[in-house]
Parts: structure tokens; C-alpha cells; sequence
């Protein structure tokens, strides 16, 4: 398995990225954005999305020098619209005005329509904890990239929807929970499908419902779809991601599922920020967070279990780690991306062998 440093991962997908016709500015941010998701551990907002992005350029699908563009503002509220452009960039300028609306107002809510794809969500949650800011980020697919059916259905109707909830403070860095509301994220299946693995027992259904380990069965057609989260209440997890359309798409302005869906565009999506200062006050908030971290951590732990894990954890243990020993590829991604180099006369950089 092929294992490359930050540094040289981040510096060829800027490369990869500006030779697919992103600006030298947003092929940085995007690149930083997909790198920061592969140290973290989220391998499916990573860098195996940049043949995607630049299809999505090539194709005209993706507008590369598209920045955000606001539609309507209010003191506590904006409306935007993406122009299709790279979803890191216009998500980050969105959430920069967001934070200093709330820092005035104490909750600034914004709106997004006709982004590309806008990667983890859990990034502009740190941003907003960055400058000791709480959010609220969810996402649909603007219709389209339908892959999860409602319980009981053989054929999608919904995206995997993510939502993610941040908050400063912690003793290691801010609690940012970030997750699909499916049974797992499709990029997740591509990335095994890419591959060549199965995926794991438990995500998947072949086009009649039944339960597979096969990549291939979810992108056939007729389709298979994405379990929802919740296991045997997966009803749960469908609501949610049936609330998290209606949100992102009818309050953006955008798009919710319907029928005949083109291929995936990009994201619908909401984004609240919360002044802490504003609201409750940021020292009264740091202390009780302090103490709710340090009583919850603080429970008997059944043998065996070493720690107890919070929000933002597996991710920075990821973090440190990848930082200092590379970040693993698998042999299919990697080959892809090396062929999109060779496309793109970008020199890929030399990697290790884990």
C-alpha cells in the first residue's frame, strides 16, 4: 500500500487539480481541504474525489473560478447560490461571513444552493471552533446522487444527507461530531469499489433489497442502495435524512430529491453558527463543557476498554498518527490518481511502501 507524507500528497493535488483547470488559489484550498479529510481518517472526502472534481471541470459541470454569490442578506441571514463552483471554497467563504454575523448577532444562519460537491462537513465546524464559535452544517445532494431507499424500499430516494454539530473547547481540541445518515458514506463504497474489496456486511442492498458485500451492486441498474443509519430502527436515520432534504433543499432555494435525477451535482446545504458570547457567555460555556468532559470521561469503564471515546477523537488520533507516519492509499485510488496525472503531465511524487 502506497503511503506518501502531507506535504507531498498536498503539493500534487494542488498540482493535479490546477492542471484540471482550478485556479491556483482554489486548487489550494480544495487541495488542503481533501488532504486535511485523509489525515483525519476520511479517506472517502479525500483525495480520491480529485478525478471526479476534474471531470466535473472538464465536463462543465464544475464551474472552477465560480465563488459564492449572495442572493439575499439579512442581519442574522444569507442566501447563496454556489455558481457550481468547488464546494471547499464557497462553504469557507460562506462560513467566514456567517462567524462574524453571529458575532453580532449571537446565531447567523446561511443557505447554500448549486455547490460542487462541498467535502467533510466537520471542517467548517472547526473553522467556526477556531474562533470559539459552536455549529450546526447538513447537506443533501441537490436532488440528485440518490442512494438511500426509505425502510422497507428497493430503489433510492435520498442522498446519505450528512449532518455535523461543533463545539469549542475540550481538552484536546473541539467536540465535532460528522456523519452521514446512512449506514455509511458512498464515498466510502467507492472507495472499495475502486479498490477492487468488498464492503463490509451491513451498508449495502442489491437491487432487490438484499443484503450484499459487492461495491459494484450499488452503481448497477437498476441500482442498489445505501442502508439508512440505525440498524434495525433504521427508521431513524431515514427521518433525519428526510428532514436534512427539506432543510437544505427547500430553505437554499435549491433542490430536493425527485424523479429521474441527472448523474451527482453537487450539495444543497445549511449552515448555522452560534456566538457563545452572545448567548449563555463563552466562559460560562468552557466551564460547563470543561466539566461535562471531564464527568463523562470520568464513567466506570467496562474491562478492557481503555478509553472513552467523544466527538473529534478518532479524528485526531488519526490525525497524529498520519502526520507523522504518511497517509496509506490503497492501490486502486492511487493508481487513478497516477493516471490522472499522466492525463494531466503533472510528475506524481514518490511514496513509500506500508
Amino acid at each position: 500500500m502506497p503511503v506518501i507524507t502531507a506535504d507531498k500528497l498536498l503539493a500534487f493535488a494542488a498540482k493535479l487539480l490546477e492542471a484540471g483547470g482550478a485556479g491556483a488559489a482554489e486548487a489550494r484550498v480544495v487541495a488542503e481541504s481533501l488532504v486535511g479529510a485523509n489525515l483525519r481518517g476520511h479517506d472517502s472526502h479525500g483525495v480520491m474525489r480529485i478525478p471526479f472534481y476534474v471531470a466535473g471541470v472538464k465536463s462543465g459541470v464544475l464551474q472552477p473560478d465560480a465563488h459564492l454569490v449572495v442572493e439575499r442578506e439579512r442581519p442574522a441571514a444569507l442566501v447563496c447560490d454556489g455558481g457550481w463552483g468547488f464546494g471547499q471554497v464557497v462553504s469557507r467563504e460562506l462560513t467566514e461571513r456567517l462567524i462574524d454575523k453571529a458575532a453580532e448577532a449571537g446565531v447567523a444562519c446561511g443557505t447554500l444552493k448549486r455547490s460542487a460537491h462541498i467535502g467533510r462537513l466537520g471542517e467548517y465546524a472547526e473553522l467556526a471552533a477556531e474562533r470559539g464559535m459552536a455549529a450546526l452544517v447538513c447537506a443533501n445532494t441537490h436532488g440528485a446522487a440518490q442512494r438511500v431507499a426509505p425502510v422497507g424500499g428497493k430503489r433510492p430516494r435520498l442522498g446519505t444527507n450528512p449532518l455535523c454539530l461543533g463545539m469549542p473547547g475540550g481538552a484536546e481540541g473541539p467536540f465535532v461530531l460528522d456523519f452521514g445518515t446512512s449506514a455509511t458514506a458512498e464515498g466510502k463504497v467507492r472507495v472499495k469499489k475502486i479498490a477492487g474489496q468488498p464492503v463490509p456486511e451491513g451498508w449495502i442492498l442489491d437491487p432487490e433489497g438484499r443484503p450484499t458485500t459487492d461495491p459494484n451492486q450499488l452503481y448497477g441498474d437498476p441500482p442498489g442502495t445505501i442502508l439508512p443509519m440505525g440498524g434495525p430502527q433504521a427508521y431513524k436515520g431515514f427521518g433525519l435524512a428526510f428532514l436534512i432534504e427539506m432543510l437544505c433543499g427547500g430553505l437554499s432555494g435549491g433542490q430536493c430529491a425527485y424523479e429521474n435525477p441527472p448523474p451527482p451535482l453537487g450539495n444543497c446545504a445549511l449552515f448555522v453558527v452560534f456566538a457563545p458570547e452572545q448567548l449563555g457567555g463563552a466562559a460560562h460555556l468552557a466551564d460547563e463543557v470543561a466539566r461535562l468532559e471531564k464527568y463523562v470521561r470520568g464513567v466506570p469503564r467496562i474491562d478492557g476498554v481503555k478509553d472513552i471515546t467523544l466527538p473529534g477523537d478518532p479524528e485526531r488520533r488519526v490525525l497524529v498518527g498520519r502526520s507523522r507516519g504518511g497517509i496509506p492509499l490503497d492501490e486502486g485510488n492511487w493508481r487513478a490518481l497516477v493516471a490522472l496525472a499522466g492525463e494531466l503531465d503533472v510528475s506524481p511524487p514518490e511514496t513509500e511502501t506500508a
